[in-house]
């Protein structure tokens, strides 16, 4: 675990392996890397703004749940960025198959999973309302 992460800040170690590919792939790397770093950023965001914008809510400390769920999301996000843009451009250089990821279907279920609760959140508030 230690090696990957010395990795991510060694570019010199990085551009020693395998042969330099045609800087479209890296670019194109580069681009999906800040696309799940904006996705991080996004959800670290939305608990910042959970934290101190949601009146509170029905169920005990679920403002809080909210807002620190985000927040460690979006900070696994980040980092499941670096690690994949590694990786990749690890691959990418050595010509090999591109490593495959569970991470974006696992974050989708994750987001989706926490829309339904907080919709179930917002029905109970509202019946509870009446």
């Amino acid at each position: 675990m230690w090696e990957a992460i010395r990795r991510w800040f060694d570019p010199a170690e990085l551009r020693s392996v395998g042969e330099t590919p045609d800087y479209r792939f890296s670019l194109a790397n580069e681009r999906t890397f800040l696309a799940w770093l904006r996705t991080g950023l996004a959800l670290v965001g939305g608990g910042l703004a959970a934290a101190q914008f949601l009146p509170p809510l029905p169920m005990s400390h679920l403002r809080e749940v909210i807002a620190v769920t985000l927040l460690l999301l979006g900070g696994v996000v980040a980092i499941r960025a670096v690690d994949h843009w590694a990786r990749t451009e690890r691959a990418i250089r050595l010509g090999e198959e591109l490593p495959a990821s569970r991470f974006p279907a696992i974050l989708a279920i994750a987001v989706g999973a926490g829309a339904v609760l907080l919709v179930v959140a917002v029905l109970i508030r509202a019946v509870g309302g009446r």
